[in-house]
């Protein structure tokens, strides 16, 4: 892969595992920030209310900077680490995997628990389909009219996607522009007279 993308899944997944009466759910979701995945599972222990444990992990970024595993109740390192598990195996970010344990009556001790939450979200991921994406900022241009023409030329030989523009006396334009590519554009809008700001936020 190259430098600016990662491995994700197009959309939501299920997977389903079943051991001595326990029935394990698992739920993952393309994310991309905290706020997502704090409402995704509120959603889901509010469908779940039920259920005994709703354990989970997630990943964000394209060296797993940011990450959390929850065993939610159950024995310290026996769910959200196996689960955190299959996410690094897959070589997959931006997503969050939650499995819900619905109690059977039998225990199933540490190994046999750290066995069945691997495999309830190995389930999920081997349901979904796994995506290479680009990491993309958001390049907010504000200029003057007569920076218009040099502008637009440059982002038609560089092939930038425009996402919105207004142009009056004060012009803006906001585009997108792959994380791999973005000091260069930077360095050739510098070129260009009449560019008064820019503003780069992930996309």
């Amino acid at each position: 892969m190259l430098l600016d993308t990662y491995q994700t899944i197009a959309r939501p997944s299920e997977g389903l595992y079943k051991e001595k009466g326990s029935k394990f759910l698992s739920y993952v979701y393309p994310v991309k920030n905290e706020e997502a995945i704090k409402v995704i599972l509120a959603s889901i222990r509010k469908e779940h209310f039920s259920a005994r444990h709703c354990c989970y992990a997630w990943s964000l970024g394209l060296a797993h900077e940011r990450f959390r595993v929850n065993d939610d109740g159950e024995p310290s390192g026996t769910a959200g680490r196996p689960i955190f598990g299959q996410i690094q195996s897959n070589k997959l970010t931006n997503i969050l995997l939650v499995v819900v344990r619905y109690f059977g009556g039998t225990l199933l001790g540490v190994s046999g628990l750290i066995h069945a939450y691997k495999q309830a979200a190995s389930d999920a991921i081997s349901n979904a389909e796994i995506v290479t994406q680009a990491i993309e900022h958001i390049f907010d241009v504000h200029f003057e009219y007569m920076a218009m023409n040099d502008l637009m030329l440059l982002i038609k030989d560089e092939q930038l996607e425009i996402i919105s523009s207004l142009f009056n006396l004060q012009c803006f334009i906001r585009l997108k522009v792959r994380s791999s590519r973005l000091e260069e554009i930077k360095a050739k809008m510098d070129k260009i007279d009449g560019i008064l700001t820019k503003e780069i936020t992930l996309a």
